[in-house]
C-alpha cells in the first residue's frame, strides 16, 4: 500500500454513514449483505446507500457480486489488514516493544470476536 491508497481508504471511512456501512459489512463477514438489507438496517435511502457504497468500492474496502436482481456487498478485510500494516509499518520508531499494546489489543479483539461467533462462546 502507498500513501495515496491509504489516504483514499481513510477518507472513504471518514464519514459516519460509510463507516457504519463498513462496520456492518465487517460484522457480517462472509457471505456479506444485500444492499437492501444494509439500507434497512441503517435507515439509509437506497440512492444514498449506493453513493456511499461506490465510494467504499473505489477505495477497495468493499466488493460486490450480483445475484440475480440483488447485489451483495462484502468488506475487503485483506485491504483493511494492508491499511493497518501500512499505518504501523514504522511503528514506534523501530522500537517494536512500544507497539506491543496495540498488537495485544488487536489480538484480543480478534479472539473475543471469534469466541462470540462460536456456538460455545455465546452467552444467552
Amino acid at each position: 500500500m502507498d500513501d495515496k491508497s491509504a489516504i483514499e481508504a481513510l477518507a472513504a471511512l471518514a464519514q459516519p454513514t460509510r463507516l457504519n456501512i463498513f462496520r456492518r459489512l465487517v460484522a457480517a463477514e462472509q457471505p456479506g449483505l444485500p444492499a437492501g438489507e444494509i439500507a434497512r438496517h441503517l435507515g439509509v435511502p437506497h440512492n444514498t446507500l449506493s453513493t456511499h457504497l461506490a465510494v467504499l468500492q473505489r477505495a477497495s474496502l468493499v466488493s460486490s457480486t450480483r445475484e440475480g436482481r440483488t447485489i451483495r456487498y462484502r468488506a475487503e478485510l485483506e485491504r483493511v489488514r494492508a491499511l493497518v500494516a501500512f499505518l504501523t509499518a514504522d511503528c514506534c520508531g523501530g522500537r517494536p516493544e512500544l507497539c506491543a499494546p496495540l498488537i495485544v489489543d488487536l489480538r484480543s479483539a480478534s479472539r473475543s470476536r471469534n469466541q462470540e461467533d462460536s456456538p460455545h462462546g455465546r452467552s444467552n
